[in-house]
């Protein structure tokens, strides 16, 4: 097998009517679905706001007081909280993959109806108040809904790719549980990295030596959306076991098809 480059596919024809520019994005889409895995998109303009203005706004979680973003944290951290997926979970500084950030469900955007005490994937997500961060739950909704509705495009088009009814997946999202994670990789320094003992902490990129922020992995679910901010990193692993590095492109979806 050979490496692969990531495509970058426009993709604002998924959201307008058949034809044979919404027929080309489909099989470039399908392609990079059975091939690499892995591909970015453009062509969001007016279907889905991620840039970096309501990135801002979504940031402004992490300036929380460390006591305030406490009371989000997952049951696993705070033993006191009822929740045990949905929420904060604080970094680990003693471990290759070093993050921090919240996992949110579908009640951000949809409220109390979506909610229900029997499953984890579906307890109600803890948010801070609106006192603390005024408008900052209206903003996450919003940028919910944007991908989500990205989301159910992509997935149209991959059953199109499949010749399949472009429906197919439509009924098994209708209420579903899709996450919105918000996420912050910190710098480590050199007193940090040197109590990690992992030799997969450290690699050779473009001939320098580089530590590790996120372990290798592949996700779990159907579709993952990522919006690029501009800063490199993100990297794919291509059949001949070569890892590929992600373009980063400020306002486009970095996106990977999971195990699912």
């Amino acid at each position: 097998m050979q490496s692969f480059d990531i495509p970058l596919i426009d993709i604002s024809p998924l959201f307008g009517p058949a034809g044979p520019e919404r027929d080309k994005a489909d099989a470039a889409i399908i392609a990079a679905a059975s091939s690499s895995g892995f591909m970015t998109v453009t062509g969001l303009e007016g279907i889905a706001d991620i840039g970096s203005g309501r990135r801002r706004e979504l940031l402004k979680l992490f300036t929380l007081p460390e006591d305030e973003i406490r009371k989000l944290y997952r049951q696993k951290f705070e033993p006191k909280n009822s929740n045990v997926y949905r929420g904060w979970f604080p970094k680990n500084d003693t471990t290759v993959t070093c993050k921090e950030g919240i996992d949110m469900g579908p009640d951000i955007a949809y409220g109390a109806d979506r909610v229900s005490t029997d499953d984890p994937l579906r307890e109600a997500t803890p948010l801070p108040s609106e006192a603390l961060l005024p408008g900052w739950r209206a903003v996450a909704a919003a940028y919910y809904r944007d991908l989500e509705k990205v989301a159910a495009c992509l997935m149209q088009s991959l059953a199109r790719g499949l010749h399949i009814p472009e429906t197919t997946f439509d009924a098994a999202f209708i209420g579903g549980i899709s996450t919105l994670r918000l996420l912050h990789y910190p710098l480590r320094d050199a007193a940090d990295l040197a109590h990690i003992t992992d030799p997969d902490i450290w690699v050779d990129h473009n001939g320098q030596r580089a530590y590790v922020t996120g372990r290798a992995h592949c996700d779990s679910g159907f579709l993952t959306l990522l919006a690029q901010d501009g800063v490199s990193g993100l990297q794919a692993k291509s059949h001949d076991g070569v890892w590929v590095d992600v373009p980063p492109r400020e306002g486009n979806l970095a996106i990977n098809f999971g195990r699912l």
